[in-house]
């Protein structure tokens, strides 16, 4: 994206003039450089809340390194301008790791600023490979799965479990996460023998009405099978009442950007709709602990969890203070070493891997979601048949 490159350049060159704030030897500290305002407040609010849970939770069980972990805030106001000022806000403060927000082009400024000034950044649940080595830089991570995976998920699992075999493709082209659900699906599906993709489109996140995509859906000999809906909120909510209002019935896959019953009231009785979690806010999790964390989420916060981006916040602490530990140090360097050891590392939400060449998840077991009037419920699980190689990732 242009605007972030130009915005990378500055950034470097502030960040090569500020000093972080002398560690303080008595605690660890933690600068959160999130939305604390505007829609990505509705991702990164619940995914921090997890966070200091576990942030908590480690403290309570005597701290890290023998040290309580602070935390330190910025609001990026869902802005990328400010999203680097709050960066630099939170290593001025001292911060020994620096969280940005969800999302990668809301994300990247702040975590531009923790490369720049030498400390290890992760996003709290970005999804697009940038957020990482090959966007942001050697310090960058992300604990969440990428948006290929997703992808990539929802098109071997119709096309196995659902005997999908036709598919449209409707690309919303405004962030890196949504392209890359995409770029998962057009990975996945020339090994799908049979498969085909029937037709293609593109709109816009902001787009009042997708009555055109929805005419060339239709003008089809035959419905598809299957809707790949590379979309994410707060836009998706207009294109699927759009398709469901057409009376078009195929199946609509997404990605993960659209869990949650919060937005279904706008959709009645919605049917045919699935989605990949890594875990489920809605109470059926296989996994007992899940649902206890649930019931913990809901005693700190006052609500349940409203969608599976709660769970990455969890998990980014946990990874993070067990390389620390194994490092004997908060030193950049000696951290990343150690993060980029874990293979299969166990978490409440999946194993984690991290390597010298990936710091993020090409592989994951999902969950399914399937929507039907109305209700969403867990209907099965589903791990793609091979992680997706990096130089498919990079396309």
């Amino acid at each position: 994206m242009k605007t972030l490159s130009r915005l990378s350049i500055a950034l470097l060159s502030a960040t090569a003039l500020v000093t972080p704030a002398l560690a303080d030897d008595d605690k660890i500290i933690v600068g959160f450089a999130t939305a604390e305002s505007g829609f990505m407040q509705g991702y990164d609010k619940p995914a921090q809340d997890a966070a200091m849970i576990r942030i908590k939770e480690i403290n309570d069980a005597g701290g890290l390194l023998g040290k309580q972990i602070e935390v330190v805030n910025a609001d990026t106001k869902t802005d990328r301008a400010e999203g680097a000022k709050a960066g630099l806000s939170v290593i001025d403060a001292g911060a020994d790791m620096v969280v940005v927000s969800c999302d990668y082009d809301f994300g990247a400024p702040a975590a531009l600023a923790a490369e720049g000034a030498g400390l290890p950044s992760f996003f709290l649940c970005a999804e697009s490979i940038k957020a990482g080595i090959q966007g942001v830089g050697p310090n960058s991570f992300s604990a969440s799965v990428l948006a290929a995976v997703q992808g990539a998920t929802m098109a071997e699992w119709s096309y196995t479990k659902k005997n999908a075999r036709t598919f449209y493709r409707l690309l919303d082209t405004w962030t890196e996460y949504n392209k890359g659900i995409c770029d998962g699906f057009d990975y996945m599906l020339p090994k799908l023998e049979g498969a085909s993709l029937v037709g293609e489109d593109t709109f816009k996140n902001e787009d009042a009405s997708i009555a055109a995509q929805i005419t060339r859906i239709k003008s089809l000999p035959a419905e598809p099978d299957a809707i790949m809906l590379c979309t994410m909120m707060p836009g998706a909510v207009s294109a699927i009442k759009q398709i469901r209002a057409a009376g078009i019935n195929s199946m609509i896959l997404n990605g993960s950007g659209v869990d949650g019953s919060y937005w279904q009231s706008a959709v009645p009785d919605l049917s045919n709709f699935y989605v990949p979690v890594q875990g489920s806010v809605y109470g059926d999790d296989p996994n007992p602990e899940v649902t206890k964390f649930n019931a913990k989420y809901k005693e700190v916060t006052g609500a349940d969890p409203s969608t599976q981006y709660v769970y990455p916040g969890y998990v980014m602490i946990d990874v993070w203070a067990k390389a620390v530990e194994r490092a004997g140090t908060t030193e950049t360097a000696a951290v990343v070493a150690e993060l980029e050891k874990m293979k299969d590392e166990p978490t409440l939400f999946g194993p984690r891997t991290f390597t010298s060449e990936l710091h993020h998840q090409n592989s994951a077991k999902y969950l399914i979601v399937d929507t039907e009037k109305g209700k969403p419920a867990v209907v099965d699980s589903w791990t793609i048949s091979a992680p997706i190689p990096v130089a498919d990732l990079m396309k």
